[in-house]
């Protein structure tokens, strides 16, 4: 029997392309879908996380919304990859740096992703596991982003569990060269590996942990599009 439609995508299979754009913010994936997809057409909407399927120069690209955090991401990836045969996912977010050379509005392209989150232990590892990226995509978004000539760094993220911390720590991650704080790509990247999939996070930075600076909230669902156009040339 079909898996499909899943209780959280009421997509019939064919409706989704092999490479999807991911975002967190449904309303960010609407603008996408306007913006650069031609002749773009909804395959979901269930609980808001809309999804569209379109062409870009003639490809064809999904765009869907993931949600907040790992739990969240981890259901769609996960769904994507298993029952739509969905290849690559790339998702692009938004992050707060935690480098000096890291402004509002550069690129961190997430080479790496560590995290306090425990989504690592349903897979029964003997060990603890480093998520990374598809050196194909990772070597392809800094390419893109030399001739377009944006600001960006490669290194690690921290994908962070918690929003509001009672206790923060940030002065242990940047001990150890992490560029930048977000929510879901390690999930991401640990359900990409598990299933033989391709994923890539490239996170806009909306605020600066160490100076306090910050965008709001219309600014990163219309303005960040860099990482959007980096997205789609590796399609």
């Amino acid at each position: 029997m079909s898996k499909v439609p899943t209780p959280h995508i009421e997509a019939k299979l064919g409706e989704i392309a092999e490479t999807v754009i991911m975002a967190g913010d449904p309303l960010r994936v609407k603008f996408m879908a306007e913006k650069f997809l031609d002749n773009p057409v909804q395959f979901n909407g269930v609980r808001g996380m809309l999804g569209y399927t379109g062409t870009y120069k003639g490809k064809r690209v999904s765009v869907m919304g993931h949600g907040m955090g790992m739990p969240s991401i981890g259901i769609y990836t996960y769904e994507l990859y298993h029952f739509y045969n969905v290849k690559t996912i790339m998702r692009v977010g938004s992050a707060g740096s935690y480098h000096p050379d890291l402004h509002l509005g550069d690129l961190v392209i997430a080479m790496g992703a560590c995290t306090d989150s425990n989504y690592a232990a349903q897979f029964q590892l003997p060990g603890h596991y480093a998520p990374i990226a598809d050196f194909d995509l990772l070597r392809g978004a800094a390419d893109a982003c030399e001739k377009l000539g944006i600001n960006y760094k490669v290194g690690n993220v921290l994908s962070s569990d918690i929003f509001y911390s009672e206790h923060p720590e940030t002065d242990k991650w940047i001990a150890m060269g992490v560029y930048a704080v977000e929510m879901e790509a390690a999930a991401q990247y640990m359900n990409a590996a598990h299933c033989g999939g391709r994923a890539l996070t490239i996170c806009t930075i909306s605020n600066h942990v160490l100076t306090g600076e910050s965008t709001p909230s219309e600014v990163r669902q219309k303005n960040f599009t860099d990482m959007m156009e980096v997205a789609l040339s590796l399609i």
